[in-house]
């Protein structure tokens, strides 16, 4: 996915990188193993397994399943967790 408007109207876009709106997040476990390689070079660290995108304007989170654009969750600031706005 390379664009995508937020419900506060910005468009959000991640085709230039760097970029503001594109986040690298790795669990624990997912990122444990990574650094269990002996050494790690930037181009073998794995892509997350979700992709992860912050409004720079509401600082809303959406979280997209990795390789098919399926919207998973939104979360806001002052959502206290529940992903439903």
């Amino acid at each position: 996915m390379a664009k995508f408007t937020c419900k506060c109207g910005r468009l959000l876009s991640t085709v230039m990188a760097p970029n503001d709106v594109e986040l690298w997040v790795y669990t624990d476990d997912e990122w444990y193993a990574i650094l269990s390689n002996e050494e790690i070079e930037a181009w073998k660290v794995p892509f997350p397994n979700l992709e992860v995108w912050k409004c720079p304007r509401c600082e809303r989170i959406y979280v997209f399943q990795k390789d098919s654009n399926h919207l998973a969750r939104v979360y806001k600031p002052g959502d206290a967790g529940n992903g439903r706005n």
